[in-house]
């Protein structure tokens, strides 16, 4: 086991393997240049930072942690647990880890499943309300605790699918943004882990035995256009391992005047170099 001498308690028990020493200097390296990229950092600033109890929000919750450990994230973090009232959700997980963690933390219940249940077809995909009433509570708790940021476990793989699913059903080239500014104005939300793969978080969130509790309002829907984006990318993967990163480099290396968009880019202010008119 690794000494726990000075390590934050989150990474006590972890283990002691060359791999898994690599994976988490790599997932902590990327957050931080995520973090530096795309300009997160306010010194002094308090941010909420989401706690779903998925592989990928203790994923996010420990890198930050450990980048504030070593002094190298000058931020408060306030880890914070939505219960959305989902039938068999493990209440007590959560806020019995983070107090055995020592993370400040704040678990708030809303029963925003009877609502989605309730408005949308169980033929139908929940994700959209539920996020929209999840973002919705979570920026009233962000202001009631005076923090600056949202803060969201968004990983590389999300940004590519939801680049997809914007191209293939929305007719837009779009997706999550690593950092966002709401609507009102008053808030950040970020996504750290915008350079992290899913499969990093999920190696390394089971090799440290965090208590995982998975999504059974999404998760019990078959057929849902993310799981088929999903599906197209992982062959992609095996046929030519590297494809998720070098299509996400794409997304940071855009060019407005190859793309046929007049409000990207000035297409009428193109003019020809011409040689000045001969003189009579």
């Amino acid at each position: 086991m690794l000494d726990t001498s000075d390590i934050h308690p989150l990474f006590h028990g972890a283990p002691d393997s060359t791999e898994f020493r690599k994976l988490r200097k790599r997932i902590v390296r990327q957050t931080r240049e995520a973090l530096d990229t795309f300009h997160m950092v306010e010194r002094g600033a308090r941010w909420l930072v989401c706690l779903s109890g998925g592989k990928d929000s203790y994923t996010l919750l420990a890198a930050l942690t450990e980048l504030q450990w070593r002094g190298l994230l000058p931020v408060e973090i306030l880890a914070c647990n939505l219960d959305q009232g989902q039938p068999n959700f493990p209440a007590t997980v959560l806020p019995e880890f983070l107090e055995r963690m020592g993370v400040k933390h704040r678990i708030e219940y809303q029963d925003t499943y009877s609502i989605v249940t309730d408005k949308i077809p169980s033929t139908k995909t929940f994700c959209a309300l539920c996020s929209r009433l999840r973002r919705g509570h979570l920026y009233r708790i962000a202001r009631e605790e005076g923090c600056s940021a949202v803060v969201l476990g968004h990983h590389r793989d999300d940004i590519l699918e939801t680049f997809f699913m914007n191209l293939f059903h929305g007719g837009r080239l779009a997706t999550m943004p690593p950092k966002l500014l709401n609507e009102e104005k008053d808030l950040f939300l970020y996504r750290p882990l915008a350079f992290v793969p899913e499969a990093d978080c999920e190696k390394f969130a089971r090799a440290m035995n965090y208590p995982i509790i998975p999504c059974d309002l999404c998760g019990s829907q078959e057929g849902l256009q993310r799981a088929q984006v999903k599906q197209m990318l992982d062959g992609w993967e095996r046929n030519s391992p590297g494809r998720r990163q070098v299509m996400f480099r794409a997304l940071m290396n855009a060019r407005p005047s190859h793309l046929p968009d007049p409000a990207l880019f000035d297409f009428a202010a193109l003019m020809r170099d011409l040689p000045p008119p001969a003189a009579d």
